[in-house]
């Protein structure tokens, strides 16, 4: 229970606190600071307190974006205050002020609300002020200015606002025009009637696996259904996050579960699609496991940039302003968006396919639209990148570290050669070319472990300095394509039924790991633990040990040996994945929600 200290001469007819007992808050009255004082020490530590003038005239929803947002410690509008645990002790010294500068004297006319949050501010607190727009807070103080009030609350719809403000405010043009729409209205029923987001995500995840199950059966009827079950799957996904802004229901475990489920609903179905191949004869695991390898590429460029470049300093260029000025032009945006084949897009893309055409032409229109939508991103952000004169923080090159993921093998030849030769993203890039070129012409054999071997040196050359240059963003995608790629390669040269899905497993399991470690990056979390990189080997050791499998094995065991390889990784990143999410989420970490890209 949160609790609302409601301050100054009561208004007759008012229906403050109804409004704040609607939101959840226990409220009691103060009449003067001294009170207001006494009233917060009798709050528990752990509850959410919120000051609020008696005299707030506005929309419920106006108090609900200022005082339940959970993402910020302090947050405030006109003439209400509210401090989570974390800002209480900044309150309490707030309020101490307050009452020794009045001498206990009552707070009639002056708002304490408003001169608390300036005080916060002031502490070094940040106060979050969220945009209104049309919505109403204020606090009148006549007769004539708050009946004025009261008729501009008459006037705006706040829950009209409501639902337009549950929908993200850039997503792509399907997502936009074909599901938003409706999805707000569904994600509003399923708010009167107390469901959660997470319950929301989860039942988009049965879907898709349902989805993904039908197209398994390899029958019309199968890939038809698994079609449209793909679709409600992804409505349910946009109606999650539609809920959470909605009644403002952010949490770290949410926003984790909601990025993770997006990536096993759609990986579960490429496999679903590749089941459903094999049974009417056609093998497209070649073909599925690429889809997954480029489409978890094409994540890890957009993550790497982002984390390279969001807080750097003089961060301009010729390029991104020209970007800013298309995105002036109404119709390029859409356009700009489409063409990247956004989740919207994407799943659209693949459930019609599914339903009218077979597995292979669904994977062979994903790999190509996919491809270009990499082509196009990378291009140019690469020339972001050159025409910028950015200058990156430590926190940007630790982040690229941590998503390179290099083992125990990198960073000890790291140490010993301790002096760089080169720029770091040219590094990977030889990683990125030499590996998959070895496994491609060479197939299972020692030359392949003798340019891992080789690989394990360009690995550590790449991580010897910090990772500020200007393309260095580049490193951990070259080297998730190189792993990937040579996990796939390898496979497809064995020639026996079998190693493919287990090596899809593999590369499943740990793309995994790669999504959790840029999902704790992006919640201001640590890296995954030391120890987890050192368990699984690092990109390095894991390309190194399954060249070698491949060398030693015969194909019938190699098939074994990337089973239990993929298992044991699933295991230890699993384990220890939902052990952080679930620790984080108890002991009330900062609560997150992505409003970035449509992944």
């Amino acid at each position: 229970m949160s609790t609302a200290i409601l301050t100054g001469q009561p208004v007759p007819g008012s229906s403050l606190e109804g409004d704040l007992r609607t939101l959840g808050f226990d409220v009691r009255v103060a009449t003067d600071a001294g009170d207001a004082e006494t009233l917060l020490a009798a709050v528990p530590a752990n509850q959410r307190v919120a000051i609020v003038d008696a005299r707030f005239v506005g929309h419920v929803h106006s108090l609900r974006l200022g005082l339940t947002d959970p993402r910020f410690p302090a947050a405030a509008v006109p003439g209400a205050v509210t401090a989570q645990p974390a800002a209480r002790q900044a309150l309490i010294r707030a309020l101490a002020h307050e009452r020794s500068a009045g001498g206990g004297a009552a707070v009639v006319t002056d708002n304490l609300a408003e001169r608390i949050a300036a005080a916060l501010d002031t502490d070094g607190v940040p106060v979050h002020r969220p945009e209104l727009g049309t919505l109403v807070a204020a606090v009148p103080t006549d007769p004539q200015t708050r009946n004025e009030a009261r008729q501009a609350v008459l006037a705006v719809d706040d829950e009209a606002v409501r639902l337009r403000s549950a929908v993200k405010a850039r997503d792509g043009f399907f997502t936009t025009h074909f599901i938003s729409p409706y999805s707000r209205y569904i994600a509003r029923w399923c708010a009167r009637r107390g469901l959660t987001p997470n319950q929301v995500t989860t039942a988009s995840l049965l879907t898709a696996l349902i989805a993904a199950g039908c197209a398994a059966t390899g029958t019309r009827g199968g890939f038809i259904a698994a079609g449209i079950l793909l679709i409600v799957s992804f409505v349910l996904d946009c109606t999650d996050g539609q809920l959470a802004r909605y009644s403002l229901q952010y949490s770290t475990l949410g926003a984790w579960l909601d990025a993770t489920f997006d990536r096993a609903k759609e990986y579960a179905y490429y496999a679903g699609l590749a089941l459903g191949a094999a049974r009417g004869g056609d093998d497209v695991w070649a073909l599925a496991l690429g889809a997954m390898v480029l489409q978890t590429c094409r994540h890890v460029v957009d993550f790497a940039f982002t984390e390279a470049n969001h807080d750097a300093t003089a961060n301009t260029s010729p390029t991104a302003a020209l970007s800013d000025k298309l995105d002036s032009v109404g119709w390029t945006v859409w356009v700009r968006r489409m063409i990247v084949l956004p989740i919207g897009e994407r799943w659209a893309m693949i459930a019609v396919l599914t339903a009218a055409t077979t597995p292979r032409i669904t994977f062979y229109a994903l790999l190509i639209g996919c491809a270009f939508a990499a082509t196009y991103t990378t291009a140019g952000r690469v020339l972001r990148s050159l025409t910028r004169r950015a200058q990156r923080t430590d926190r940007a090159a630790r982040a690229l570290a941590d998503l390179t993921d290099s083992g125990p093998l990198a960073e000890l030849l790291a140490r010993v050669l301790g002096k760089s030769r080169g720029p770091a993203f040219l590094w990977a890039v030889a990683g990125a070319v030499l590996m998959p070129l070895a496994a491609w012409f060479d197939g299972p054999g020692w030359s392949v472990v003798l340019a891992a071997g080789v690989y394990v040196l360009v690995s550590s050359e790449a991580v010897v300095k910090p990772l500020k240059g200007a393309l260095d963003w580049l490193v951990p995608p070259f080297f998730r394509a190189a792993e990937y790629c040579t996990v796939l390669l390898l496979a497809a040269k064995s020639g026996v039924n079998g190693v493919l899905p287990a090596a899809f497993g593999l590369v499943a399991a740990v793309a995994y790991h790669h999504y959790d470690t840029v999902y704790r990056i992006r919640g201001d979390a640590d890296a995954p633990p030391h120890w987890l990189v050192r368990a699984i080997g690092g990109h390095e050791g894991r390309t190194l040990l399954v060249t070698v499998l491949a060398a030693l094995l015969s194909a019938a065991q190699f098939k074994v040996a990337l089973t239990a390889l993929a298992v044991y990784v699933a295991l230890v990143v699993l384990v220890e994945s939902i052990r952080f999410w679930v620790s984080a989420h108890q002991s009330g970490a900062p609560a997150v929600h992505d409003e970035g890209e449509p992944a």
